[in-house]
């Protein structure tokens, strides 16, 4: 995942640099479309790795049905997006029915990972998941920036994110082809059983990356076109200082969902993910020129003396996804309605700005009172249980 995350990370500073910020502010927005997208591919992983490994004795019947639903899903998910293209195109402003259809071909790879990574994830087969990974970076680095470097537009770029899509997917279908003895049967571990988790499991998940991606498509609606792709650079810092403590909602996620340890694992998660936050933040405001070379350079040096503000946006984003990942350990529900919620305000409030230091403050200050929120109801749901009577996982909140 180290792998994956630096080369995805490297490709997205090539493509910065390479394109400049009005082709790059678009190329942003179709990635951040496909972050949304992938929502589909975590909850596949989810379902498939949680029922193995809770029952492994059906661990045949699993990956067929598991194999099955993702195909489905991966080509519905496909001609839904391909009749949608007209919609993308207006929504992301690209001015090009071609590349906006190209999110719906390169979905399908991104989709069918999911299942694949799920297997492996659930039968603890970690090596061949580690080349799923790495699959999942190098070649998007490696053939994304060779067709920028041939042809500088964001087309070209999401062509090479497609087309270094394919590789972990190849490699999935090699790990998973052996044949498997059916062995024992179960009707819990049907198509629907499976499609009706896989939904479930999408809600939250969905309301996250709707909230922490659709700045970026309001910014292409509110703000010049240069001003968007400015805005999109500084992103770049908030993606990095998102996906930096990453590790820690790993590490406690486990600790997360066990009752005796939920509160003592999000209190201490949440603070060494802010510490992390603050130390990024303080980087980014003391040594601006600095950061910049890992926005994109001297082409983005019009946001250098905002980029601490994005580092501050992406310490709430870090802290938000740690709580979103609480909610899940414990099964909350109605939780799930706050980020919605959420969702909706900033896309009120962000398509009245017109700057992009205004943008900014909206979204950050949405995201903080959502963490506020959420952080206020995860420590009354996980207060001590003595002396009270402690409600069924689904009724916590």
């Amino acid at each position: 995942m180290a792998v994956m995350n630096v080369a995805t990370y490297g490709f997205t500073m090539v493509a910065a640099r390479l394109l400049g910020p009005q082709a790059y502010g678009a190329f942003a927005s179709l990635m951040a479309t496909l972050l949304v997208i992938t929502v589909l591919q975590l909850a596949l992983q989810a379902t498939a790795a949680r029922r193995i490994a809770a029952e492994p004795e059906h661990v045949a019947q699993i990956e067929r049905t598991i194999l099955g639903v993702t195909y489905r899903a991966a080509v519905a998910l496909g001609l839904l997006l391909l009749v949608l293209t007209p919609v993308l195109n207006a929504v992301l402003r690209l001015d090009s029915l071609g590349t906006a259809a190209l999110i719906s071909v390169i979905s399908v790879p991104f989709t069918i990972m999911g299942g694949q990574a799920g297997i492996l994830q659930g039968e603890r087969r970690w090596q061949a998941l580690a080349v799923l990974y790495v699959l999942s970076g190098v070649p998007r680095l490696v053939i994304g920036t060779l067709l920028i470097l041939w042809h500088p537009t964001e087309a070209a770029a999401i062509v090479g994110t497609g087309i270094g899509a394919c590789a972990p997917v190849i490699a999935g279908w090699w790990f998973l082809r052996r044949p498997r003895h059916e062995g024992v049967q179960s009707e819990d571990h049907g198509f629907r059983r499976v499609i009706a988790e896989s939904f479930h499991n999408s809600q939250v998940l969905l309301a996250f990356f709707a909230l922490s991606n659709t700045d970026i498509v309001i910014a292409r609606n509110v703000l010049t076109e240069h001003d968007a792709g400015l805005y999109a650079g500084g992103l770049i810092l908030t993606k990095a200082v998102l996906f930096l403590p990453q590790f820690v909602v790993v590490v406690a996620f486990p600790s997360m969902a066990t009752v005796g340890e939920r509160r003592r694992a999000l209190t201490a998660s949440l603070g060494l993910v802010a510490v992390l936050g603050a130390v990024a933040t303080a980087g980014a405001a003391l040594l601006p020129d600095l950061a910049l070379v890992f926005v994109g350079g001297q082409q983005f040096a019009e946001i250098s003396d905002h980029l601490w503000i994005f580092a501050i946006l992406g310490t709430v984003l870090s802290m938000l996804q740690l709580l979103v990942y609480s909610v899940l350990a414990r099964q909350g529900q109605r939780s799930a309605y706050l980020v919605w919620s959420a969702f909706v305000v900033l896309v009120v409030l962000g398509l009245t700005t017109s700057s992009l230091r205004g943008l900014l403050a909206v979204v950050i200050t949405v995201d903080s009172v959502l963490l506020a929120g959420l952080l206020v109801i995860s420590l009354w749901v996980l207060r001590p249980s003595v002396g009270r009577v402690v409600p069924a996982p689904a009724e916590a909140d």
